[in-house]
């Protein structure tokens, strides 16, 4: 038996598991969006082509959602970007409580999403959140500040959180790529009298190009996809409904399989569109 074949082989439990739990649904979800397919009218499933996708081009809710994930994701990618390169310069340095310091900012990462909501609602809270209760207590707040009734001051909440959550995988990257800079490079630009932002911004960053890439679309992806932050806060409310949220309310909630199928496919390509931009670009930097 030749090595080709017998990489095939040890390959095909894969190749075969990965057919069944991703490729099959795509493929099926692909024609459930070309069907009139609701669950309440089960019998009456029929293929309608793109109607689904022009029904949605023509709603205006589709509009407001793709709006209110795009601030989402505006204020995910600013203070994920910042705040994960200044926390990956401060973890850079050896201390003795870098490891402690590595481990509480790896603390929102590691837990589940809906905890990270739940957390977040007891500190937005309208009555007895932290934040009010501060504000009763420093600033004679005379009533509650009602943080989320608000559309725009609730989707930068949405953003705060989704980052908070984003961030320490992307400051751990950028570490990462931090610590595999030579040393040699820092102690030559001391001898030259370079200081230590001139290293940042003449080492550091350009090295630092690719990851940012990286980073930059971790980041969108993350703030696109968010869900289960939303609904711990504030449920499946209409006010600053994100685009996954409505998806899951047009599937699940009111049974419209093939409506919900196009809804998932149209951000498919929403997402490819974006990473064809980021490897088109990060081609032009290689060349």
């Amino acid at each position: 038996m030749n090595k080709n074949r017998f990489s095939y082989i040890i390959l095909l439990p894969t190749i075969l598991i990965v057919a069944i739990a991703i490729i099959y649904p795509v493929c099926l979800s692909f024609i459930y969006s070309l069907q009139y397919y609701k669950l309440t009218k089960i019998y009456n499933k029929k293929f309608i082509g793109i109607e689904n996708y022009k029904e949605l081009l023509s709603n205006k809710i589709f509009y407001n959602t793709l709006l209110n994930t795009s601030i989402v994701v505006l204020v995910v990618l600013i203070l994920g970007v910042i705040i994960s390169f200044l926390i990956a310069l401060l973890l850079e340095k050896n201390s003795k409580i870098s490891n402690f310091l590595m481990g509480v900012a790896i603390i929102p990462w590691a837990l589940p999403p809906v905890v990270n909501g739940v957390i977040w609602k007891f500190i937005f809270y309208p009555e007895f959140g932290l934040i009010n209760k501060i504000a009763y207590t420093f600033f004679n707040l005379k009533k509650p500040l009602l943080w989320l009734n608000d559309h725009y001051i609730s989707l930068i909440i949405f953003g705060i959180i989704i980052a908070w959550r984003a961030i320490p995988f992307c400051a751990i990257v950028l570490l990462a790529n931090i610590k595999g800079i030579p040393d040699e490079i820092f102690e030559a630009s001391e001898i030259d009298g370079a200081t230590r932002y001139q290293q940042i911004k003449y080492i550091v960053i350009p090295t630092l190009l690719p990851t940012f890439t990286l980073v930059v679309v971790n980041l969108i992806l993350t703030g696109i996809s968010v869900f289960d932050e939303i609904i711990a806060l504030v449920g499946f409310r209409n006010l600053g409904q994100t685009y996954m949220v409505y998806n899951y309310t047009e599937t699940f909630t009111f049974l419209n399989i093939g409506f919900g199928s196009a809804i998932s496919y149209t951000l498919t390509l929403i997402c490819g569109f974006i990473a064809y931009i980021f490897v088109k670009g990060e081609r032009k930097n290689e060349k």
